[in-house]
């Protein structure tokens, strides 16, 4: 081979090629040229153009790992964009039941019994949103917001 750091390489590779349970033929073929003790200068040539292809190939693995990971990145911070958006859901969801009287502010822990609560809520749940108690309720909850809102604000 031409140069030292070729040399270096390939030496690498050979042993890399060695360590696989399966190489392709070009791999076995790099292996074969490189061991062998006195290569004609035909295959010599073989042995400089399946290295060259052998490094396209590692530089092209390297890519299609790197742009995996860059694409593996991305998913991973949207997940946990969306875990932040639901869990920001979730803390105002725990807010209205603090608002309403039913959670305690420092302990988060409900004011009465957890089964009357689910059971308070499940009834409230089946309430058709055509019954008229949704209106007066909205009207409620309104006026409390802005209540809210207007404590923030000060």
């Amino acid at each position: 081979m031409a140069t030292e750091k070729t040399e270096a390489w390939l030496s690498d590779r050979v042993t890399y090629i060695k360590g696989l349970k399966t190489a392709t033929e070009q791999q076995k073929l790099i292996v074969v040229l490189y061991e062998k003790q006195n290569p004609t200068a035909q295959e010599q040539k073989k042995l400089t153009v399946l290295v060259r292809a052998e490094k396209a190939a590692v530089k092209a693995n390297e890519a299609r790992q790197r742009a995996s990971a860059l694409i593996n990145a991305e998913k991973r911070a949207e997940a946990q964009a969306e875990r932040k958006a639901r869990n920001h859901e979730l803390y105002n969801a725990a807010g209205l039941l603090i608002m309403a009287g039913l959670v305690d502010t420092k302990t988060g822990k409900p004011l009465m019994d957890k089964a009357t609560l689910l059971g308070a809520l499940m009834s409230l749940g089946k309430v058709p949103q055509e019954d008229n108690r949704w209106q007066g309720w909205k009207t409620t909850g309104n006026e409390m917001l802005a209540k809210e809102s207007e404590l923030v604000k000060r």
